[in-house]
């Protein structure tokens, strides 16, 4: 179980509402000592993900920087949608809705 497809709804009152973002997670083989790699197939503009790949920068996501053997991928899913959600991101632009990396 390496290779993981998530959804993440966009939270309500940001930018992000009413969209469905499609994630990519790939567990390597020191997961879970080690954070997955995870990448939006979906575009999307936030500080922590690249926009010419889509892949979260685990520098500048907490949870892949900080690491800890007890997350799980839902730990994942649910902080990447609180990441949303801050105050600095939930105004940002968006790309067209539907576009992909």
């Amino acid at each position: 179980m390496t290779n993981w497809n998530g959804t993440i709804l966009g939270p309500p009152h940001s930018n992000h509402e009413n969209r469905i973002y499609s994630v990519l997670i790939e567990c390597g083989p020191s997961y879970p000592d080690e954070p997955p790699v995870v990448k939006f197939a979906s575009k999307i503009n936030l500080p922590c993900v690249s926009s010419s790949t889509g892949e979260v920068i685990k520098e500048k996501f907490h949870i892949l920087k900080d690491w800890k053997r007890s997350y799980t991928m839902e730990t994942v899913l649910l902080e990447l949608r609180k990441e949303m959600a801050t105050a600095s991101n939930k105004k940002l632009l968006q790309p067209q809705e539907g576009t992909t990396f």
